[in-house]
């Protein structure tokens, strides 16, 4: 009889062990619940809702393109989803135990420490848009100004954002020049400028370098990026040659914050607005909600969606003087794509 009882005992104790660790999710349970439900990749057309700056139109053409490139490329719905699950789950263990209920330390931020990108400038030259090395150098520098919290402007960001701002630690060296003469003058978004079979150049090894291709788009688009998932051969970034570092030819768009906005597209963010109204978002908590996006330099405060508009971010598509920061929430999206698993993990490896 003591044995019976002594074996209820045990069987209630473990009862209640487990009832009590019910509540305990576990990383798998934890990666299983990631909602996705606001996730979208293809937008309107009419990236604007607000309407454009007069006769400039869309600065970025980066989503155009990705509607483009979700038509052509039946899977790459699919793989941007996955980037998007897998930067959600490694955000979303950011500082929590990783032993859950057993001590021990904690998941470290998407990426720790300085994430070093070697890059190569392709530049498909005609002799109205002429670049030069000064270009080159200068535009290197205003990359790692921007991504390492050094934009001189950056002291003009409003009390309320400022425990916002990032530095996002991400270093640019010129790793390579690769230059071409052409009599074409427009190139247009059809990513023709990075095939020497049309005209172009090569992409030199995508997974170890980001490619920025430099030529004359047309249309008044300033330049356009490949976000994490598309093809490997036309992986990078394309800037209209008069935009690419400080230049004189590009007027408020010649400081060199188009290639800024660019890469953060490369490295998955999304335009500050959401490419939509006030219920579709970037994906980053600390991003205030907009309709659309701001151009000019904006006053403070910009309201839009019953919330001040973070005018001054990268992901803007206000004059280059007038953007000057990324957000924390943007640093830990761009970082995540470096994580174990990450999209551009083979940068860091």
């Amino acid at each position: 009889m003591r044995k019976i009882i002594l074996s209820f005992a045990i069987l209630a104790l473990a009862i209640v062990a487990c009832q009590d660790n019910s509540d305990e999710a576990t990383p798998n349970q934890e990666i299983a619940s990631i909602d996705m439900s606001d996730f979208y990749v293809y937008t309107d057309d009419d990236l604007s809702s607000r309407g454009t700056e007069n006769s400039a139109g869309d600065k970025c053409y980066s989503m155009k393109v990705l509607n483009e490139q979700l038509k052509n490329n039946p899977g790459l719905e699919k793989r941007m989803y996955n980037i998007e699950k897998h930067t959600r789950t490694v955000i979303s263990f950011k500082g929590k135990p990783t032993n859950p209920g057993g001590g021990g330390g904690t998941t470290p931020t998407p990426y720790t420490g300085t994430i070093t990108i070697p890059v190569i400038v392709n530049i498909i030259e005609d002799s109205a848009h002429p670049v030069s090395t000064a270009h080159i150098n200068s535009q290197i520098a205003i990359l790692n100004a921007d991504f390492n919290n050094n934009n001189s402007n950056t002291s003009s960001v409003p009390a309320e954002f400022a425990s916002l701002v990032a530095n996002a630690n991400i270093t640019f060296t010129l790793a390579g020049v690769n230059r071409k003469t052409s009599t074409k003058t427009t190139w247009g978004t059809n990513d023709a400028m990075k095939y020497a079979s049309q005209g172009g150049i090569d992409a030199t090894d995508p997974a170890n370098y980001l490619n920025l291709w430099v030529c004359e788009i047309g249309g008044g688009i300033l330049g356009y990026a490949q976000f994490p998932g598309g093809t490997t051969a036309t992986d990078g970034v394309v800037i209209g040659s008069d935009y690419f570092g400080e230049n004189t030819a590009g007027g408020v768009y010649g400081h060199g914050r188009t290639a800024t906005h660019e890469v953060g597209h490369w490295l998955n963010l999304r335009h500050i607005w959401g490419d939509g109204r006030c219920k579709q978002d970037d994906f980053v908590a600390d991003t205030p909600s907009s309709d659309g996006p701001n151009y000019k330099c904006p006053s403070y405060p910009t309201v839009n969606c019953q919330s001040n508009d973070m005018t001054m971010n990268y992901m803007d598509y206000v004059y280059d003087d007038c953007m000057y920061m990324f957000s924390l929430g943007q640093n830990d999206r761009m970082r995540a794509i470096f994580a174990t698993g990450g999209a551009r993990e083979s940068f860091v490896q």
